[in-house]
């Protein structure tokens, strides 16, 4: 069940990014983010039925989406600015365990 994020990278402020999140099973779903200094926190939730939620700092930049036939995650990352920097995991909201994450720079 281990999941394995990917798509990080350096980006300029105003950028964009697509992270993709890779398991074996996908249910109800999260990416978190941390960053430096920070508490880890969500920053995207999608459930099984496709309901969608998001933290006030990315709403309407970020859009969180799922491929069920193929057991993947995505995140698109828009406007993005330097406080968006941190590392990006993927979470499977009903299994207790943290896969490997993906790290976001936003240069201003």
């Amino acid at each position: 069940v281990q999941l394995q994020a990917s798509g990080g990278g350096l980006v300029q402020a105003g950028g964009s990014l697509t992270l993709s999140c890779a398991g074996s099973t996908i249910s109800d779903m999260a990416w978190y983010r941390q960053s430096p200094l920070k508490d880890r926190e969500m920053v995207a939730t999608i459930f099984s039925g496709g309901n969608t939620n998001y933290a006030d700092s990315v709403k309407g930049r970020f859009i969180i989406s799922r491929d069920d036939p193929n057991n993947m995650l995505y995140l698109y990352l828009n406007s993005l600015k330097p406080e968006d920097t941190g590392v990006y995991y993927c979470k499977n909201l009903l299994i207790d365990s943290w896969g490997r994450g993906t790290l976001v720079t936003v240069s201003s």
